[in-house]
């Protein structure tokens, strides 16, 4: 099979396909009037940019890079954007990138959207992503952007409400929850979908691993420099492992239920971390309604038992999220496709759909799969039965507002006020850094 024909483009070469969606284009065109353009129907490179230039944004770089060949598309890197200058333009040099086109500081996505990109990559600290992505879809550019999405109540509702203006402008959104790109992934919960394992009942989702990384602090650093370099470590930034990591399971869950949950009860604690100020471990019982109960576990420890996976019990069968299923039906799945691993497949995905006019849009489902965390961090912080609705609909609930500080738009005012290290929340007493919430 020759690479062009790979995925949703089997049987037509890239030419003819642009030709062919050249009608869909140019209703789009008219669609976003007044805005950047999606993609212009026959031009030989999508010109793209990168807002993150971690480790992460490099790889989210090369996936898209890689899926580009596998559907015989010309990518053109035309900027990259970085709070650290030296990391920007590291980037930028691997692509032959002119470095004047490699910006940073806080405010340098805004010079990025400059050089008029068709899409855009987010792969920053998460409590920046709102921000961006906002800015992103105002400048009508199509977007992939990591997970998690936000740290904070009104952050997801931030990203739900930008979604749903990409949708307006006809812009794909593409988000880093590769399981549901991932062919085994798929085909399980199509099965389930199809009734595969009767009723899902109960089920655990685990990540229990090893912490990323710990980068001490250097003499020469800011509060910003610090936090932003160490991001993985700090609830502020990262929103703890129980939202960063196990986002990834917690979607897994949403997907296959088909629904997100109404409440969670659990506990968690910290013994071994000696930077930032997250969690060891965290253990929730999500309730999804209809008394349909789903354990979260997640922990990052070194010497323990590691874990990652899903199960759901049915009441006619069970499956693991990826792997193995057990059922009585016999259920057939489309031949779902996936080329160079899931990393990639998403980026095939999304710029296929961009290319067919057709736009892929995640953002809702990434938004509610991050704030299905963000449920079970609230919960466990503080020993409080804390329900969906208290942080997504009730105004005047006490956690419909709550707001990580630092806030993202005070990293471009200048240095920030560093939390308190090694202070953690205690379940059942006012955490310190939440002392204005009643």
């Amino acid at each position: 099979m020759r690479k062009e024909l790979i995925s949703n483009t089997q049987g037509v070469s890239r030419r003819d396909f642009i030709k062919t969606s050249a009608t869909a284009a140019a209703g789009l065109a008219a669609l976003t009037a007044g805005t950047s353009r999606i993609y212009a129907a026959g031009q030989e490179k999508i010109k793209i940019a990168l807002i993150g230039c971690g480790g992460r944004g490099n790889g989210a770089l090369k996936n898209c890079m890689d899926a580009a060949k596998h559907i015989n598309v010309n990518l053109e890197l035309v900027a990259t954007a970085d709070y650290f200058k030296d990391k920007a333009e590291k980037t930028g040099k691997q692509y032959g990138l002119d470095m004047q086109y490699c910006f940073d500081g806080p405010s340098g996505y805004k010079k990025l959207l400059e050089r008029d990109p068709d899409l855009v990559l987010i792969v920053t600290c998460p409590n920046f992503r709102p921000v961006h992505f906002e800015a992103v879809v105002k400048a009508g550019k199509n977007v992939f952007m990591e997970k998690p999405v936000a740290v904070d109540p009104p952050g997801v509702r931030r990203i739900i409400a930008a979604g749903e203006m990409a949708k307006e402008k006809g812009l794909a959104v593409v988000a880093g929850t590769q399981r549901r790109h991932q062919k085994a992934y798929r085909t399980n919960q199509f099965k389930v979908a199809q009734g595969a394992i009767g009723e899902i009942k109960g089920g655990c989702v685990w990540w229990c691993g090893r912490v990323p990384f710990i980068r001490p602090r250097t003499p020469e650093q800011s509060n910003a420099d610090y936090l932003i370099n160490n991001w993985v470590n700090w609830t502020e930034m990262s929103g703890d492992h129980v939202v960063e990591q196990h986002v990834h399971n917690l979607d897994v869950a949403n997907w296959f239920i088909g629904r997100h949950p109404v409440s969670g009860n659990g506990f968690g604690g910290r013994a071994r971390r000696k930077t930032g100020d997250q969690f060891d471990f965290f253990s929730v019982d999500l309730d999804y309604g209809d008394d349909l109960h789903i354990h979260s576990m997640c922990r990052q420890m070194d010497g323990v038992y590691d874990r990652v996976s899903e199960l759901f019990n049915g009441s006619e069968g069970s499956t693991w999220g990826g792997s193995k299923i057990k059922t009585k039906k016999d259920i057939k799945a489309p031949e779902f496709q996936e080329f160079g691993g899931p990393y990639v497949q998403e980026h095939i995905d999304l710029l296929n759909s961009i290319l067919a006019g057709k736009p892929l849009n995640e953002a809702r489902t990434v938004a509610e799969s991050t704030m299905t965390g963000i449920l079970c961090r609230i919960t466990s912080y503080t020993g409080e039965l804390v329900r969906w609705s208290d942080c997504m609909e009730k105004q005047d609930s006490k956690w419909y507002n709550l707001t990580l500080k630092p806030a993202a738009g005070e990293f471009e005012m200048g240095d920030v006020q560093l939390p308190p290290e090694d202070v953690v929340a205690i379940p059942g007493k006012p955490d310190p850094r939440f002392k204005d919430i009643k």
